[in-house]
């Protein structure tokens, strides 16, 4: 006790600020190395979804393709088929993970994912009546989805009035069922035509995307994820709650800023391959329990990633003669999910 008491103050405050910087240094070298094994993690399906599968492409040949080689049938089939959907997939991935995080991180809840609270299906909504109801076509019909989300999220907000949990995620709930009622009496109206392009829309795929629309999402993505990076500032004081929020300086102007971007990321996913269920909703939970129960955003994005590669994979190869959608192979797997995770929620509440 004499020996505590005797030492300096200022050696006192060094070995406290050593401790706290320790304390600091451990979370952030898991979570460098949790981005990395999830980078490694999106480059492996990645090249699985390119070069294996019906028709074997190797790297000599995968590279030699690239560098603008013409090798009669692979070329094609790399080119026109596997490549786009893998480049395609990552970037919905990324888009729908980042996003889905963001709204279940700035609510506070894990149900409240842009598949839950109506985003998805407001633009599923605003794409299928473009098509079936004024005949539009091409990049209008995305402009239409972008419009839907947009147009949800801000009446899902008008709804629940500056309150957040289950009372945004129940007004979400409620404009879900009706965009899904809008889409079904849509999908009565709709030519025969037209149906293939309406189920993409419905499901999600990443199939028969030319590369001017993957372009434009990556440009545009180029622009939202440096953007909600910088946004993102806030989460650490947003996860404490709104009046501790305000104690520490963020204000609701940057919270909302955030959950605009987080709305504008799932829209553009959308736009490009449809509402692939159940992405934005998984990205965040499991990027949150590899990272030992702290929110990653780009965590997420490399999840959301990974699970619409390996997603698409399995739906193209895992049946022989029947092709799936990504959307259906990730709804089969969510919907269990969401189960699990109500069902431990239900079982907190009731030994709190």
């Amino acid at each position: 006790m004499t020996a505590i008491l005797e030492r300096p103050v200022g050696s006192a405050s060094r070995d406290a600020s050593d401790v706290v910087r320790r304390a600091r240094r451990g979370p952030a070298r898991h979570r460098r190395r949790l981005l990395a094994v999830l980078s490694l993690a999106v480059v492996g399906a990645f090249a699985v979804r390119v070069l294996l599968g019906d028709y074997t492409v190797t790297i000599p040949d995968f590279v030699r393709i690239v560098g603008g080689e013409k090798i009669p049938g692979a070329t094609y089939i790399v080119m026109e088929s596997k490549l786009p959907r893998a480049v395609l997939a990552v970037l919905v991935g990324l888009a729908f993970g980042v996003g889905g995080a963001i709204f279940q991180t700035t609510l506070r809840n894990p149900l409240a994912s842009p598949d839950i609270v109506g985003v998805s299906l407001g633009a599923s909504a605003a794409a299928v009546s473009a098509i079936a109801l004024g005949g539009w076509s091409g990049w209008s019909v995305s402009l239409a989805a972008i419009g839907g989300a947009v147009g949800v999220a801000l009446a899902v907000r008008a709804v629940a009035g500056d309150h957040g949990g289950f009372r945004l995620v129940l007004a979400g709930i409620g404009l879900a069922a009706a965009m899904q009622s809008v889409i079904q009496y849509v999908f009565t109206r709709v030519d025969e035509w037209d149906v293939q392009l309406v189920l993409r829309w419905l499901t999600g795929s990443v199939n028969g995307v030319d590369w001017a629309t993957i372009g434009l999402l990556a440009a545009v993505l180029g622009v939202l994820l440096p953007a909600t990076a910088w946004a993102a500032h806030s989460l650490v004081a947003t996860e404490l709650g709104d009046d501790t929020a305000a104690g520490l300086g963020v204000g609701r102007r940057r919270t909302d800023l955030l959950m605009f971007l987080g709305v504008l990321l799932v829209a553009v996913g959308v736009a490009a391959a449809g509402p692939v269920a159940f992405v934005a909703f998984l990205s965040g939970p499991i990027a949150r329990a590899l990272n030992r129960g702290r929110t990653t955003l780009a965590g997420a994005g490399l999840v959301g990633a990974v699970i619409v590669l390996v997603a698409d994979y399995a739906g193209a190869y895992a049946f022989a003669d029947l092709n799936l959608p990504v959307g259906v192979v990730t709804g089969a797997f969510g919907a269990p999910f969401l189960l699990w995770l109500l069902a431990r929620d239900h079982t907190s509440r009731r030994a709190a």
